[in-house]
């Protein structure tokens, strides 16, 4: 049971991250990235710290440094992908952003010796293969922004199998919230760093940003980090990266992007690669004990 607790939560922040491309688009009107990234980690952080407060007087040494780890490759991943968009397009950057789903099983089998999931890593090609056909709309060449956009990836892969591994071990909201402080200090600080601390803010910006604070940060890795307890880093990744298709969705919905037959086409391999990761190997051996009973 917590088995699937662990999936749909993770479901459930796929379709949140998938809106958020929806929202980010319009904060973007209003506010700079880093500004966006300030404003969505700090105002997570304080939300985090008065529902779960009483969590920082047992903050141990672990959690510290674990929660610090996460936080860093959060906010590396966001700045990459950030600067990454200035120099490519956003259709090649969350393309090669969703590479990680291929990454994490590599860097669990680097770093840990972890077998390598047949199954999973079907899953995780044929993820990336839907994810091509949903956001590719240009050449592929390689330039500064594709490099980034790739660091970005491995980023968000090392955010990924760290978080798979140090939930297990972890109380996930106390994770959580070091790792939004880390990823807000850091935030802020490259705020400073750029001159654009904002004078004036607009509702709509306002309205996003708390948006995206709320409920694609707070509640998204809440719902991600828990979720890790009962899941593997490949399976996660592979179910997280259906916020493309959610994104393409709430594209279509909102902001009338043209669905074409391509986009339905990378939809539907997402899912059968989901298909495959998740049922596959229980099917194949409910197929040998059938087999074995008729014998």
């Amino acid at each position: 049971m917590k088995h699937y607790l662990g999936d749909g939560m993770l479901l459930v922040t796929a379709i949140v991250w998938g809106s958020g491309f929806v929202v980010t688009d319009i904060a973007l009107e209003y506010l700079t990235p880093y500004q966006v990234m300030a404003g969505r980690f700090v105002l997570a952080t304080l939300l985090l710290i008065i529902l779960f407060g009483y969590k920082l007087k047992t903050l141990t040494k672990s959690v510290m440094w674990k929660g610090i780890i996460l936080g860093t490759f959060l906010f590396l991943a966001f700045a990459l992908q950030t600067v990454g968009l200035q120099h490519t397009t956003p259709s090649k950057n969350a393309f090669l952003t969703a590479v990680n789903v291929v990454i994490v099983p590599v860097i669990a089998y680097l770093l840990y010796k972890r077998r390598i999931d047949r199954y999973e890593m079907a899953g995780s090609v044929i993820t990336i293969v839907g994810i091509g056909l949903l956001s590719i709309q240009s050449s592929m060449t390689i330039n500064i922004g594709d490099v980034l956009s790739l660091a970005c990836a491995v980023a968000f892969a090392f955010d990924i199998f760290y978080t798979n591994l140090f939930a297990k071990k972890e109380d996930a909201i106390s994770l959580t919230i070091v790792q939004f402080i880390t990823a807000s200090i850091l935030s802020v600080v490259a705020v400073l760093i750029k001159g654009n601390i904002p004078t004036t803010l607009e509702h709509e910006g306002v309205y996003s940003i708390l948006y995206l604070a709320v409920f694609s940060t707070s509640l998204a890795y809440l719902f991600q980090n828990k979720a890790h307890q009962y899941t593997t880093a490949t399976k996660a990744a592979i179910i997280l990266s259906t916020e493309s298709f959610f994104g393409m969705l709430f594209s279509v919905l909102f902001l009338q992007e043209v669905l074409t037959g391509r986009m339905i086409t990378g939809a539907v391999l997402i899912m059968v690669a989901i298909l495959i990761a998740e049922l596959k190997p229980s099917f194949i051996k409910k197929q040998s004990v059938k087999k074995g009973y008729e014998k």
